[in-house]
C-alpha cells in the first residue's frame, strides 16, 4: 500500500511562489498517474495537474503557465512548482496517486479525482491579496 505525505504548503502573497512535495512510501509499479488536487471549503476536490508513470503532464487551465508538476522516481517524489501565485489558489493541496488508469492507444488516462484511491492528508496553502 502507498502512502502519501505532503510538505511545502503555508502562505503567500499575491505573486509569490510556493513549492509543495509529495513523498510517497511503497513502491508504485507499472503504469500509474500521480496528481495535485485543490480543496476549498463547501467543494469538492478539483484537479490542479497530474503526471503519468511515462513523465507525461497534464494541466487544468488555471495553473497553465503558472504550475509545473515534476516526479522524481528514483527518490520517489512528485513536486508542485507554484508561481505566479493568486488568491483564488488559495486551498488545501492533496497529493494522490491512481494505480490503475485507463489506456486509450499508447496513452494513459490519468481520470478525475474520482479515478484516484490513494490520498495524502492534505497540506494548506493561503494566498493573501
Amino acid at each position: 500500500q502507498v502512502h502519501l505525505v505532503e510538505s511545502g504548503g503555508g502562505s503567500v502573497q499575491s505573486g509569490g511562489s510556493l513549492r509543495l512535495s509529495c513523498a510517497a512510501s511503497g513502491h508504485m509499479s507499472g503504469s500509474y498517474c500521480w496528481g495535485w488536487f485543490r480543496q476549498v471549503p463547501g467543494k469538492g476536490r478539483e484537479t490542479v495537474a497530474n503526471i503519468d508513470s511515462n513523465g507525461e503532464p497534464t494541466y487544468m487551465d488555471p495553473a497553465k503557465g503558472r504550475f509545473t508538476i515534476s516526479r522524481d522516481s528514483a527518490k520517489n517524489t512528485l513536486d508542485l512548482q507554484m508561481h505566479s501565485l493568486r488568491p483564488d489558489d488559495t486551498g488545501t493541496y492533496y497529493c494522490a496517486a491512481n494505480e490503475r488508469p485507463g489506456r486509450f492507444g499508447s496513452a494513459l488516462l490519468c481520470g478525475g479525482p474520482a479515478q484516484f484511491g490513494v490520498w495524502g492528508q492534505g497540506i494548506q496553502v493561503t494566498v493573501s491579496s
